[in-house]
């Protein structure tokens, strides 16, 4: 007959080996989640962008006004029972605009964000497979662009191509991400081309070439899984901070604005009375400072997630 004592005894021991192979069987990118979801850091942020992009996706659900809808009776009022956040300075409901103002900031800063990646991550991994002659010419490129001051830039490409896209919604928006793209992109492919070059020296793609394999399968079933990862920490943090650029854009007047709703335009519009009206620049600003705070914890989180030496 089987000791009960021993078989009892017997079960943690073969719990702890499944959890062992468990832990050693998962790949990077299942250790990092594994490990995210115990950080109470990515809990607080991923709750409050899901609820940041729930807003930006279904603003009806959370407001029933007009953000363009102005009476100019109620210019400058305070917050009230009947507008929270109260009236701008044509008699607009601010709290309405600062809901329908989610969806273009954040749209702006995903796109922006899209653009870089794929720009930066193609032109670093091409540079750093390729090296050589094509190595060296990528990454000149990217020093031009990455000497330029991002400001001064963006206020030349705005202020030059500005008058070209009128007053398009679409094309104003456009414009921005754009201009954001081309002079964010170098930091991308630096990232990526140091990922690059590092994974270029290893056995699994020296054995690749070995085998014949083409440059393209090299790249897309080898160096890009082991790659992307510092791009992706990288991007959740720059989406943050570019959707914090949208808004210095527009406060400066070269970037987008009416008739788009965004809380760069919002602020914007709020800086001649913010001594008379401070609620105008305080519940927009409030929630630019939340959501690029929520996305840069994010990317921390993230970032100490994909770093084994950081990990407890």
């Amino acid at each position: 007959m089987t000791d009960p004592t021993t078989a009892t005894a017997d079960k943690p021991v073969a719990t702890g080996g499944t959890a062992e192979a468990s832990a050693r069987t998962r790949s990077l990118s299942g250790d990092a989640w594994h490990d995210l979801r115990r950080r109470p850091l990515f809990l607080v942020a991923a709750s409050l962008i899901t609820f940041l992009l729930v807003m930006a996706a279904f603003p009806q659900l959370f407001t029933s006004v007009d953000p363009t809808l102005g009476d100019l009776s109620r210019a400058r009022q305070d917050p009230s029972a009947q507008a929270w956040f109260g009236y701008d300075h044509l008699g607009r409901d601010v709290y309405a605009r600062t809901v329908y103002g989610t969806r273009v900031s954040i749209v702006v800063g995903v796109l922006a964000t899209t653009a870089v990646v794929l720009v930066g991550a193609v032109m670093g991994l091409i540079a750093g497979f390729a090296g050589g002659w094509v190595d060296s010419l990528l990454a000149r490129v990217a020093d031009v662009f990455f000497g330029v001051p991002f400001i001064l830039g963006a206020i030349v490409v705005l202020s030059t191509f500005r008058a070209s896209v009128g007053q398009s919604v679409i094309g104003i928006s456009g414009l921005v991400i754009g201009t954001i793209g081309l002079l964010s992109w170098p930091i991308v492919m630096r990232i990526m081309r140091s990922a690059a070059i590092a994974a270029r020296n290893q056995d699994y793609v020296k054995a690749a070439r070995a085998l014949g394999a083409s440059p393209w399968r090299i790249i897309r079933r080898h160096m890009l899984p082991n790659t992307i990862a510092p791009v992706m920490v990288y991007a959740t943090i720059a989406l943050g901070a570019f959707i914090g650029a949208e808004a210095t854009l527009s406060f400066l007047g070269v970037g987008l604005r009416d008739p788009v709703v965004s809380w760069g335009v919002m602020i914007s519009e709020a800086q001649s009375y913010l001594r008379t009206s401070p609620h105008l620049l305080l519940f927009p600003g409030a929630f630019l400072v939340v959501t690029v705070l929520a996305f840069v914890l994010l990317g921390d989180a993230v970032r100490d997630a994909f770093d084994p030496k950081g990990r407890s």
